[in-house]
Formats: C-alpha cells, sequence, structure tokens
C-alpha cells in the first residue's frame, strides 16, 4: 500500500466471501451507538513467543515456511513481500495456496522469476504452495511472473486467484517496461506450473486493488486505489470466463452525478451513515487507455468518487448478494478538525446491494484509537472477522465477534511489518498469514471453537 501509517476503527479488507460478514459489523456498531464497551478478552491474553515471531492465546501454535530466499521447488528463490493470498482445497486433504508478492521493477534483488514472465524488468507475481494436512509445505513455486506490485486481488467461485497490479506503469525511455500495466491476472489454484500471464484487458487498467465475484451472476465488482478512485463491476460475457472479455462500468449515484462521496468538510453533499442511494452504472468505453484515464472518463459520464478504494468483500444476507467496500481515507478530516482537507478521513465502508441497486455509507470512522488500520481481513469458520493490521507500530491480528467485540488475536513480535494475507484452509482448522517483510508465510491453529470473552 503506499501510505506507511493508516488507521480507522472500520473494516478494510481483501475480498473474502462468507454469509457472517455483515453481523460482526452490526454488533460493532451496535455496541458503539449503545455505550457499551468494544473490547472484549477473545482467545484470552497473548502469550510472549519465546522465538521473538508471533505472540498467540494460549493452546494456539504456529509454523512457518516459504520465507524469503528460501530455494523452492521450482529452483528459484522465494520472493519477498508476500501479500494477498488464498485458500483452496487440494488433492488428498492438501491445500493449495496462491500468493502475491508487491514488488516493483528491475533485475535486482528479490523478484518473481517465472521462465514466461509478462514484462521481464517487473518482479512481482504470485507464487503457489501445496501444503500437507500436517501443515508442511510440500511444494511451492512461481506461478505468475513479469507483473509490477500484485497487492490484493480476489478469489473466484470457480477456483482461481484474481492477481491485481496496483501500478499503471508504461514503457518509456528510462523504466525498461517492454508492457503496460494496470491489470488483473488470473491464475488457476490447480496450476502446476507457471501460468501463461494474460492481462484482463477488458477488466481495465488502473490501480487495482480488490475484487469480489457475486456467485449469483458472475459479475465482478473492482476497487481502485487512487485519491479519486472510483468503483467498478465488470459484466463478463461469459460468467467464470473472464478473458473472454466483457463490459466495464463505474457506479453512479443517480441523485448526485460526479459526487465526491468523501465528506471532507466544505462538501457541497453529505452523506449519513445508513441513508441508501439509487445507483446505476456507466460504461467505460476505453478499458485500456494509453495514460491512467480510465477514472476519469468514469467521472466526466457522472461516476461517484471514493478517496482510496481497497478492500471489498461479498457477503449474502435475506439471500441477496451484499458487496461491502472501503474507502481508506474517506470522512471528515481527523488530522484537523477546523481543516477542509479531502483525503485525511479515518475511512470510510460503503454496502452496496446489486438486487436493489443501492448503496448506502454503513460506516465512517470517528476515532482513530480502535484499530489501527486493518487491512487484509478473512471470515472466520466460526463466525469473527480476522483483520490485518498495517500501521507504522506494533501490528496485530484482530477479531471481532458477532456480538461487535474486538480483540487482539496474534502480535507481530519480530518488527513492525504489516500482517496481509490471512485466510482459513478448507476445514476451517488453520489460519494461514504473511508478514510481509522479510516476507514469511505461518499456519496457526489451536482450540477456534472455544468461547471468546
Amino acid at each position: 500500500m503506499s501510505l506507511s501509517r493508516r488507521k480507522f476503527f472500520t473494516l478494510a479488507g481483501a475480498s473474502a466471501a462468507g454469509t457472517m460478514l455483515a453481523s460482526p459489523l452490526e454488533g460493532l456498531l451496535a455496541r458503539k451507538a449503545n455505550g457499551q464497551p468494544i473490547f472484549g478478552g477473545g482467545y484470552g491474553s497473548l502469550v510472549p513467543d519465546p522465538k521473538g515471531l508471533l505472540d498467540l492465546p494460549a493452546g494456539f501454535q504456529y509454523v512457518t515456511f516459504s520465507r524469503t530466499g528460501e530455494l523452492m521447488s521450482d529452483g528459484t528463490l522465494v520472493p519477498g513481500a508476500h501479500d494477498g493470498m488464498a485458500a483452496f482445497p487440494g488433492p488428498r486433504n492438501t491445500v493449495i495456496l496462491v500468493r502475491n508478492h508487491e514488488l516493483g521493477t528491475g533485475f535486482d534483488g528479490s523478484r518473481t522469476q517465472g521462465p514466461k514472465p509478462y514484462d521481464p524488468i517487473a518482479k512481482g507475481g504470485t507464487t503457489t504452495l501445496l501444503v500437507g494436512a500436517n501443515r508442511q509445505l510440500i511444494k511451492d513455486f512461481v506461478s505468475l511472473s513479469g507483473t509490477i506490485r500484485n497487492c490484493a486481488g480476489g478469489l473466484t467461485p470457480w477456483g482461481s486467484w484474481i492477481s491485481c497490479e496496483e501500478n499503471v506503469s508504461v514503457p518509456d525511455a528510462t523504466n525498461g517496461l517492454l508492457k503496460r500495466h494496470g491489470f488483473n491476472f488470473e491464475v488457476p489454484a490447480n496450476a502446476t506450473s507457471p501460468v501463461d500471464p494474460i492481462p484482463l484487458v477488458a477488466m481495465g487498467r488502473f490501480n487495482h486493488e480488490a475484487v469480489a465475484v457475486d456467485p449469483k451472476t458472475g459479475i465482478v465488482y473492482q476497487t481502485e486505489d487512487s485519491g479519486s478512485s472510483l468503483f467498478y463491476r465488470f459484466i463478463p460475457k461469459v460468467p467464470g470466463k473472464l478473458q473472454e472479455g466483457g463490459v466495464l462500468q463505474a457506479l453512479r449515484i443517480i441523485s448526485r452525478s460526479e459526487v465526491d462521496t468523501s465528506n471532507a468538510r466544505g462538501n457541497l453533499f453529505k452523506f449519513n451513515v445508513g441513508e441508501k442511494f439509487s445507483v446505476d452504472w456507466v460504461t467505460i468505453e476505453e478499458p485500456n487507455p494509453a495514460a491512467d484515464t480510465v477514472r476519469v472518463e468514469g467521472r466526466t459520464k457522472g461516476a461517484a468518487r471514493f478517496v482510496r478504494g481497497e478492500g471489498i468483500w461479498y457477503t449474502e444476507k435475506n439471500g441477496k448478494s451484499e458487496f461491502y467496500f472501503v474507502a481508506t481515507t474517506g470522512g471528515p478530516d481527523l488530522n484537523d478538525p477546523n481543516g477542509l482537507g479531502r483525503g485525511n478521513g479515518g475511512g470510510q465502508v460503503w454496502r452496496y446491494i446489486p438486487a436493489d441497486e443501492t448503496v448506502e455509507l454503513f460506516v465512517e470512522s470517528t476515532s482513530r484509537v480502535e484499530l489501527d488500520m486493518p487491512d487484509n481481513i478473512v471470515v472466520s469458520p466460526y463466525g469473527d472477522l480476522i483483520l490485518c493490521e498495517d500501521g507504522g507500530g506494533e501490528n496485530y491480528l484482530r477479531g471481532v465477534t458477532p456480538q461487535g467485540k474486538l480483540y487482539n488475536f496474534a502480535r507481530n513480535a519480530l518488527n513492525d511489518s504489516e500482517f496481509c494475507g490471512a485466510c482459513f484452509s478448507p476445514d476451517g482448522k488453520t489460519l494461514f498469514v504473511n508478514i510481509q517483510s522479510p516476507g514469511i508465510t505461518l499456519a496457526i491453529w489451536g482450540p477456534w471453537t472455544s468461547k471468546r470473552a
């Protein structure tokens, strides 16, 4: 991500699917509204790790594997900057992990080094890991290479990982690039060797952050990490076959065309939490422009602007699909209560309901004290949200119970690097997560079903 310290009390996530998501959010909001304590004991106090890596509650254990610089099964070294990740069922009770690496350009230092890179000078990409039932690494290899800053993304209902480039660089006389960047790439979970790096051009060329798929329709919703980002949807020609193209569109609030949703002081329009607005969608005619102008086209057609779209996740409630997406620095300026600054807020969470074609401000930060900028998120099989912090000091894995209580689940005892890529194994017994720097993947297990305080 582009800021070193980002805080807000709400929930910024990578894409996650689950039916329990809204409940912890609603529980948290209800406790705040009723003046109840929002902090709980969770699984208990964190026990200092004698290895100095990961503090966990009593009864929980962890192992590490696939550290930056270790030799992989394909003969290359594990790249650094571990980031977004998803878990899929593998053969014979194994787990397949597909993991992003948020790396830039150049031929020196850590890189994903595959035999058929999209762009040879670009160091980002994905690695695929096969993990046994005993949580031991069986195999790992580069599955996508030659891309830039693969940050977040999202899993699909048809068993693949969409890896997103958070960079829109183009070739020029100085950078050595051979191709345009700013695309999504699909990596099937069952790939056993590097995939052909085919950019999903029709999904747009912009600063991609995360995606989430509506399993009812196959429509892919996308966020953009920019100070004036839009909220997009991609309607594929054939659901589940993104390479065959489709239509890219951006969300417009019908009654407030081209509106700034940040709620910065001095804005013409104010958005209140829980107030629903009817929306429609404007079509992006040029999804692959020479310059970074996809959102410019959308704005000229009336699309709503959000401040640094990041996480998005899918859930279902009362039979309806719902998507929660984050404007990371939306909301009034918390650094200067009297200021008019846009993009200095503590963050917003928006909810979009496709069946109703409505959007609403679901949460807006009013304080920076409760959570230190959670980033990736996963829905626990046991009803909690597990959030990865990405702050500038101590970073935690934080939990939110269905009753809305926050608790510390794990602490990075090694350094101040962020947690990212949290995901549960298909059987729900293991939480996989990354420490981005120096690049470590961890498997955590323990008494998940015990009662949280």
